[in-house]
């Protein structure tokens, strides 16, 4: 059954169920301003438990839309540049109006 997917349609749900959640999507909006950001610095900017937010940066980070550096004792965050463009190709041609 997984064969009767395209690679394509799988990237999309993964990065459309990445997005599922506004303080996801808050992330994505704030980390495409800025080259990148330190975990301790979102935590700041958002009013959510740093455990809460954790598993939000876990989401993103799994779905290849951000990519995280260990800089001890912070996580540097950025843009996955590469998947974001595939992904501004997928999204736009998903329904090919």
């Amino acid at each position: 059954m997984n064969d009767f997917y395209t690679e394509e349609q799988k990237d999309i749900a993964r990065w459309a169920k990445a997005l599922g959640h506004p303080v996801r999507v808050y992330i994505i909006q704030l980390l495409s301003k800025q080259s990148c950001c330190y975990s301790g610095d979102l935590a700041e900017e958002l009013p959510i438990a740093r455990s809460t937010l954790s598993q939000h940066l876990k989401e993103l980070k799994g779905s290849g839309l951000i990519q995280g550096k260990i800089r001890p004792p912070k996580i540097k965050y950025c843009l996955n540049k590469e998947n974001w463009a595939k992904a501004k190709i997928l999204f736009s041609n998903l329904l090919d109006i």
